[in-house]
């Protein structure tokens, strides 16, 4: 494709607009996708996702007068041309809420609205309300329910009045629901994700639900579900048509970091083992300052209920020489359970036994360090709660992620108490710019009369505090100037992610940044003290760094310098990452 231009546009860039939709100029850069080639179903696409955009930023009236492809004078490429109407840009207006439910609260029920008056209308926005609303009336026991968002658009004031109208449905229950197309997966894998089971009131908004917990499993190259006559009118059976895919791993992994060295892995892993939905992993990541072994199983279904159990068998081993003048390996298991409570919240409780062995300790370390050579033990019982509201894990533009770790450890071996809580926020400022704002506190605490090795403290620098090194803020012994480690830490940052000019889909960002931190308590013997030094001080440091999505993997390079810190910390200005899997 040479080229893809628009008329008519006025109230955003041809540039934005190319981002919007499917087909794209031909580039260097494109080499690995097909999107730059002439299709004409592809370009009926476009034109519905021009339209999608455009009804989400206020354009009501907005339409596509044409779509023209020609032929380049060289006749190696395609001209594309849409013509299109933008019209005028409308808020919503009044936004009302009726019913003919009785026992239904119109004042509750308005608390679900996700726009009010003044707002710029977002067509998006009023699906998201249809299918809310849906599902609260049908969880108060309400079975046959429908919602109709009524539209009147008021030229005049360029405002749309929405009421969204609350009506009894058609009577109609699901008969049967019909699986086909799994040769391999099981049938009770399939029907498990549903949110209606043979029976139940027939929901337009639970059948999209459940095709869309279909398709995040992974299993499924294509999930159709479709309603279909039953054995009488008020009957409908589901027809829920798969299209299975290859469930088995096996990468290859090479990658280099500031914090691990020169890495190298290799993982197998089956998401879908024996046709039951159970996933087994196999990996072996070894590093020139890191290595990990790990065996872990996940039944998601345990006893057929929506609880996920697992076990993780680990061996692991760090180079901490330039941190602290030793190394450390630990050997262990975990046993681990995780059910959700909703779409966003979720909670797990894990078992860990590990023993950790730190060694090589060198003659002219710290006598702290030197205290904690041997081996040790460590029984620990551990309990997460998460409410993740992220649109995606990478490069997310909304949604809030709060989490919050309990941990008690004394059954066998060392004894402590544990917490650690942490929270981000994101939000979109403008196109393809995001904020984001978060932080995290934890402290560590011993059983009365027992002191904390090196293995169970924090240690804050490098990736949780860029401008400084991997445990370069915190107690330090005054003569070796070996990290010891901490009790008590807090970090925050905050960021700005922007685009550097570049085309979208190259997938660079910028980022500026500030990060905020401190590390203070002292694990150890308190005869030591002395000895250490140490500070509650705030470290402070800011910098800029560039973010890309590669076809080889992720790559983060930062640039960072202290602004306010302690005459012991140590500094780190350049922190680099790149990872990929083959």
């Amino acid at each position: 494709m040479q080229r893809i231009s628009f008329v008519g546009n006025e109230a955003f860039r041809d540039s934005t607009l190319r981002g919007k939709i499917r087909t794209s100029e031909s580039a260097w850069y494109r080499f690995l996708s097909s999107d730059d080639r002439y299709d004409p179903d592809r370009l009926n696409l476009d034109r519905e996702l021009l339209r999608k955009f455009y009804l989400t930023e206020g354009y009501a009236d907005f339409r596509v007068v044409s779509a023209v492809a020609e032929l380049a004078p060289n006749r190696q490429g395609f001209f594309i041309t849409f013509t299109i109407s933008e019209g005028e840009r409308y808020k919503f207006g009044k936004v009302e809420v009726s019913t003919r439910f009785q026992g239904l609260d119109v004042d509750v029920l308005k608390s679900y609205l996700t726009m009010a008056e003044g707002d710029w209308y977002d067509a998006s926005e009023v699906e998201k309300t249809v299918t809310a609303l849906s599902e609260l009336v049908g969880s108060l026991g309400y079975a046959f329910v429908e919602v109709r968002p009524n539209i009147r658009r008021n030229k005049d004031n360029l405002t749309v009045d929405v009421t969204f109208d609350i009506q009894e449905g058609p009577r109609v229950y699901v008969e049967r629901i019909n699986i086909s197309g799994n040769t391999r997966t099981l049938d009770k894998v399939i029907r498990r994700e549903f949110r209606l089971a043979e029976g139940d009131a027939f929901s337009t908004a639970k059948v999209r639900r459940s095709q869309e917990r279909l398709r995040n499993l992974g299993f499924f190259e294509k999930v159709d579900v479709s309603a279909a006559p039953g054995s009488a009118p008020d009957k409908t059976n589901l027809e829920v048509q798969v299209v299975e895919q290859s469930t088995g791993d096996i990468s290859f992994g090479a990658g280099f970091s500031t914090t691990s060295g020169i890495l190298g892995d290799i993982s197998i892993k089956e998401r879908n083992l024996l046709g039951k939905g159970q996933e087994l992993r196999l990996g072996l990541s070894v590093g020139t300052l890191s290595t990990l072994i790990d065996l872990s199983f996940t039944e998601p279904y345990f006893l057929d209920r929506p609880m996920a159990v697992g076990f993780d068998l680990f061996r692991t081993s760090n180079d901490r020489q330039a941190v602290a003048s030793y190394s450390d390996a630990s050997i262990g298991f975990a046993l681990r359970a995780g059910w959700a409570y909703s779409e966003h919240t979720r909670q797990t409780v894990r078992y860990t036994l590990r023993q950790t062995d730190i060694y090589n300790v060198q003659p002219f370390a710290s006598q702290v360090v030197q205290l904690n050579a041997g081996t040790s033990v460590v029984s620990e019982i551990a309990e997460t709660v998460a409410w993740d509201t992220r649109d995606t894990r990478l490069n997310t533009t909304k949604g809030l992620l709060v989490r919050n770790t309990l941990a008690v450890a004394g059954l066998i071996g060392e004894q402590y108490f544990r917490t650690t809580s942490d929270a981000v926020y994101y939000r979109s400022i403008f196109e393809d710019v995001v904020a984001s704002i978060g932080g995290s506190i934890g402290a560590v605490v011993p059983y009365a009369g027992s002191s904390l090795r090196l293995n169970n403290l924090f240690f804050i620098g490098g990736d949780n505090l860029r401008g400084f090194a991997v445990g370069g803020i915190g107690p330090r012994d005054s003569n070796t100037t070996d990290a010891l480690g901490g009790t008590y830490f807090y970090t925050g940052t905050s960021e700005l992610s922007f685009p550097i000019g570049l085309p979208k889909e190259i997938g660079i960002l910028g980022k500026a940044f500030v990060d905020v931190g401190s590390l203070w308590g002292l694990g150890g013997p308190a005869q030591f003290s002395n000895t250490v030094l140490t500070s509650n001080t705030m470290r402070v440091s800011t910098g800029l760094g560039i973010q890309w999505i590669s076809p080889f993997g992720p790559i983060r390079i930062d640039y960072a310098f202290p602004l306010v810190k302690d005459p012991w910390d140590k500094t780190e200005n350049l922190r680099f990452g790149f990872g990929t899997r083959f």
